[in-house]
């Protein structure tokens, strides 16, 4: 009687931990769905701006065109690698990956890209067991799960800054792509 008990309860456990795994591989496909989306806009909204307006900055507080697009790049980095990952963080004063420093058009690019890319490849093999854990978020108690969705607001906030540039310079922002 106790083995049927033993199976019995084995077997409504696996009956719930299931479905919630599924769940959270299917957070991650469709995380990763509109990261990639995230990531064909940028780019494109990146390629919009003429090489010799990526200095333009509507204000003297604002950072330039070219500074928000490799901010995006540094916050994905120090997100993913650093606060999810336990790399040690990037040190914003001395590492040059995310300065611009006379880095053209076609680098900045290549920077976010690959920056990109490599969130992607650590999104892919986050253990999705660890959702649920919570770290230090600026203060405040956040679960992984909650830091991969302010990440995907951090690149939208920083992003629509500036498609403003590009409106500010009379260009027309690529089209917007659907599910990001």
């Amino acid at each position: 009687m106790r083995q049927i008990l033993l199976l019995f309860i084995i077997m409504v456990f696996c009956a719930f931990k299931a479905p919630l795994t599924a769940q959270r591989n299917d957070f991650i496909k469709e995380y990763l769905e509109r990261f990639e989306n995230s990531k064909k806009y940028l780019i494109k909204v990146a390629d919009a701006m003429p090489e010799d307006k990526y200095n333009f900055r509507p204000t003297q507080e604002s950072l330039s065109f070219a500074e928000n697009l490799l901010h995006i790049g540094y916050a994905m980095d120090w997100h993913t690698q650093s606060l999810l990952g336990g790399r040690e963080s990037r040190d914003w004063n001395t590492d040059t990956r995310y300065k611009v420093a006379s880095k053209s058009k076609k680098e900045i690019i290549k920077v976010v890209d690959k920056t990109f890319h490599e969130t992607i490849s650590f999104i892919k093999q986050f253990d999705i067991t660890e959702f649920d854990e919570k770290l230090d978020y600026f203060g405040l108690n956040r679960t992984k799960r909650q830091i991969l969705l302010l990440l995907a607001n951090h690149i939208t906030h920083h992003r629509g800054q500036i498609l403003v540039y590009l409106r500010l310079n009379q260009l027309v922002p690529p089209r917007y792509v659907l599910f990001q």
